[in-house]
């Protein structure tokens, strides 16, 4: 069987063969005119990366097997799982905006073992294993060295299409309150984006009020960079906690503290 070191670097090759693909797909003059020609446009970018990635990861790993439902949550069987976000950030990329990416997971019996997210545009490679630290482009990322909320830039995002009013409530309350507490808050898509930039150091705190399949990549690469991640209850984060606050150290408990008091 192949090590994990191996697996990475066949998906990320292969990763790379896709975001090429989404690359001829993709112009900053795309624009959709209406629902029929924009899940059509979503549709046709999620095959063009799935086409190359499925195959690839299948063989990189025999035995593996595949979900690409983004949106899903909750446990998955034992094995050895490709949790695949063809394009995260779709929407954004079908209307020409830059915010994009190819997230792919490794999930083994129930664990985040490895983790890719590609940004094409930017030609920016995060990557991690599980114990081996996370990167950008081969260089070692540090989350960052924050201690104070009031210095941080804070962010969160729409996971999934569609909110009940009382979550679309609850979201914008912890909005709301963040925006008193914290230097900056972003309130964007895709999550994994997000994500990244807090393993870069980048940002400082990323919190979501849901957890869905597409994070599980990114919230690694947060881990592997020296961040915190844990539930809305403090409790350590799994791929079926409900919420996650995903920092640097130095503010997590700060960002924790927020959101708790809200719920």
């Amino acid at each position: 069987m192949p090590t994990d070191t191996d697996v990475l670097t066949s998906a990320t090759a292969a990763v790379r063969v896709a975001g090429a693909r989404l690359l001829r797909r993709f112009s900053t003059e795309s624009r959709t005119s209406g629902m029929t020609d924009l899940l059509a446009a979503l549709r046709g970018n999620d095959t063009a990366v799935a086409d190359v990635l499925r195959p690839a990861l299948a063989e990189a790993l025999p035995g593996s097997r595949w979900t690409d439902d983004e949106h899903g949550s909750g446990p998955l069987p034992d094995g050895d799982w490709w949790v695949v976000d063809p394009v995260g950030g779709n929407l954004n990329a079908v209307h020409g905006m830059t915010d994009w990416n190819i997230g792919v997971s490794l999930v083994r019996d129930g664990r985040p073992v490895l983790a890719v997210l590609y940004a094409p545009l930017q030609g920016e490679m995060f990557t991690a294993i599980a114990g081996g630290g996370a990167f950008l482009n081969g260089v070692r990322l540090s989350v960052s060295a924050k201690t104070g909320l009031d210095a941080a830039l804070v962010g969160t995002g729409q996971a999934q299409p569609g909110r009940e009013a009382g979550h679309a409530r609850r979201v914008g309350a912890f909005v709301t309150t963040m925006m008193q507490r914290a230097l900056y808050v972003r309130v964007s898509v895709p999550v994994g984006h997000q994500l990244a930039q807090v393993a870069a150091g980048r940002m400082d705190v990323h919190w979501q009020d849901e957890n869905v399949r597409s994070h599980i990549g990114p919230v690694l690469l947060v881990r592997e960079a020296g961040g915190l991640v844990t539930d809305l209850e403090g409790k350590p984060w799994d791929i079926t906690s409900d919420g996650y606050v995903a920092a640097a150290p130095g503010v997590h408990d700060a960002a924790l503290t927020v959101l708790r008091d809200l719920r």
